[in-house]
């Protein structure tokens, strides 16, 4: 198993413990929620979480019924999802999953294909993937937006910073982010119309795509939202009715990419 050691000492850090549970990242949570329990296959089904990280998708999916396997390759993620109720974890590579081909019902990659730079590793995760699902079964993928980093950059104010915006200017032009900050991000990310080849590569068929976030990640009062139960459905309702179109998919931090071989 073979982990960039700068993207493996980012997560040893344990942001990813509170990222999607606090912040305006709980709108990428409540959305990736609500796109999945429309189109993965109904429970009990068997569902392995690659890259499940510290089992935050994991833990709602195992309430709802699913049989949940978690997947990754930083120990502290596998701790953490394995102390959660009726989720199992350990170990693993996206890209040589240790599994059985055809037992899973469905198969999440909700973090590992922004960690890969490199196509061909990206292609060979969705194989994987592809191998692990029974026939019939539901892929799905998560993707940063190509334009993140640089909307991320202004909402917080430092664009302003050479450093900031030249990593965001080449993250742009070659989907390549290596944050100037030493604790900050790195990765790789996707425009929208790239998704598609990618997985017609890895031997899948074309996925629907959806934009998670859509402009309201960029809202100043986005947590406001969040915080309030009545206009945090509002909020969700207004994502879900424009998640496909395609003039607004690049605009949104994240893409998830659904398919059913």
């Amino acid at each position: 198993m073979i982990m960039d050691p700068d993207v493996r000492a980012y997560y040893d850090r344990g942001g990813e413990l509170t990222r999607l549970r606090e912040g305006r990242g709980r709108l990428e949570f409540h959305r990736t929620r609500d796109v999945l329990r429309r189109t993965l296959p109904p429970a009990p089904a068997r569902v392995l979480d690659v890259g499940g990280g510290t089992g935050v998708h994991a833990e709602w999916l195992a309430a709802d019924g699913y049989a949940v396997e978690v997947i990754d390759p930083v120990p502290l993620h596998v701790e953490e999802a394995a102390a959660l109720p009726g989720v199992s974890a350990r170990l693993g590579d996206a890209r040589d999953l240790p599994v059985p081909g055809g037992q899973a019902d469905a198969v999440l990659l909700l973090g590992p294909l922004y960690h890969l730079p490199e196509r061909a590793d990206r292609v060979r995760a969705l194989a994987e993937a592809r191998r692990a699902v029974r026939p019939g079964g539901t892929i799905a993928a998560a993707f940063i937006s190509r334009y993140a980093a640089l909307h991320d950059s202004v909402y917080h104010g430092t664009f302003t910073q050479q450093a900031a915006r030249a990593a965001d200017y080449r993250s742009v032009e070659t989907g390549t982010i290596v944050s100037p900050v030493e604790t900050g991000f790195r990765g790789y990310l996707h425009t929208p119309e790239e998704i598609p080849g990618e997985f017609t590569d890895a031997g899948l068929p074309e996925p629907r795509r959806y934009g998670l976030e859509g402009v309201f990640w960029l809202y100043g009062d986005v947590n406001a939202w969040l915080d309030d139960d009545g206009r945090r459905e509002l909020l969700l309702d207004a994502a879900r009715r424009v998640e496909c179109e395609p003039s607004l998919l690049g605009a949104s931090g994240h893409l998830l990419a659904v398919t059913r071989i």
